[in-house]
Order: C-alpha cells, then structure tokens, then sequence
C-alpha cells in the first residue's frame, strides 16, 4: 500500500490525559497503560485479533473509578481510526465474526457508515472483573462509535463467566475490525457506497 494508514492523536482533559497510536495495517502489536488491567488485557485483544498496532498511554481520575478512563479511551481510540481510515476508499466497510471462548459466545458487526450507532447486548453475570467494572463496556464501545463513525452490533450469545463474556466481545471487535478495514483488492480505490461518500 502506498499510503500509510497510521495515526497519532492526543486527549487531555481534567479527568484524563490519552495518546493513542494506531496502525490499522500493523501485526497486532500493542503497548498499552491504562492503570486497569483487565481493560489492557481487552484492548490487548483488539490489537492481536484485529492484527492492528496499537499504543495506548492513558492517565485518569482512578482514585473516583475507572469510567473516565475506560470512556476517554474509546473515544480517542475511535478519532484515531477514523483519523488512520481516512476517505475509505477501498475498504470492505463491513466486518462481522463470532467468537467462542469456553461456555461463551459473541457477535460483533460493524459497518464503517459514517454514522454513529450502538446496539449492545451482552449481560453479564458479574459487575467487576478484576478492578474493571463491566458496565464500562458498553461506555467504551459508545464512545469509540461516536467518534470512529460506525454502526456496531455486539450480541453476547451465550456465557456463564464475565471473563469469557467480555474476551469474546473484545475478540470479535477486533475480528470484526479486521474484515471491514481490509483493503478489497476488487475495489481500489474506491469509496464502498452507493453515495459516493461515506
């Protein structure tokens, strides 16, 4: 590929202080701070299943809980996408995968539209694991989507254990980002729209 589809962004507020690097064409490297291991464990997968580079440094408020950073995150990791993905031009646009880990079983769905728009179901059986509050989940995912500009579906299918529940999902994201990412060797160049535009 001729162009690099890298990006750096930087969000500094009051509650948290975030640099995010990405390389949506990497291998699936990551070096990641949050100060909540299990949300760097998460985002471990995404880099690893979604075979994209990614360079996490966040500092926040964690002496309140872990919203401001786990939120913050999402949404600066989702500018650094739609940053990296650029005009989209040539992109399969859609990425879909199950998967299984154990007892559980997840769906994610994206479609890099240019509209924002979440639809989560994942209930889980557990509110923390570790020093991670689940229910940051679904605020990640918000404001990834928000600022990446996608429509995401993310069905827990089934599931016993949040461990396994939470892995699935952050698995599939990165499956899902994978495909819909991939440059289409039938369409160079080309924007995957009917419009035009995405």
């Amino acid at each position: 590929m001729s162009t690099a589809r890298t990006a750096e962004v930087s969000r500094n507020t009051a509650e948290t202080q975030i640099t995010i690097k990405v390389n949506l064409d990497g291998t699936g490297v990551s070096r990641l701070s949050t100060g909540i291991g299990f949300f760097d464990h998460m985002l471990d997968q995404i880099a690893r299943h979604g075979l994209i580079d990614l360079d996490i440094q966040a500092k926040g408020d964690l002496h309140i809980d872990g919203h401001h950073t786990v939120e913050d995150v999402g949404i600066t990791l989702g500018q650094a996408v739609a940053k990296a993905v650029g005009d989209k031009k040539g992109i399969r646009r859609y990425g879909h995968a199950y998967v299984p880990l154990d007892e559980a079983l997840s769906r994610v769905v994206v479609d890099f539209s240019g509209r924002p728009g979440l639809d989560m179901h994942v209930p889980f059986k557990s509110g923390m694991i570790g020093a991670f509050d689940t229910q940051l989940t679904y605020e990640f995912f918000q404001g990834f989507v928000n600022h990446a500009f996608v429509t995401l579906h993310i069905d827990n299918l089934k599931g016993e254990n949040a461990h396994h529940q939470a892995e699935t999902v952050f698995k599939a994201f990165g499956r899902a980002l994978r495909a819909a990412l991939e440059i289409d060797p039938r369409s160079i160049g080309v924007i995957p729209s009917t419009k035009g535009s995405l």
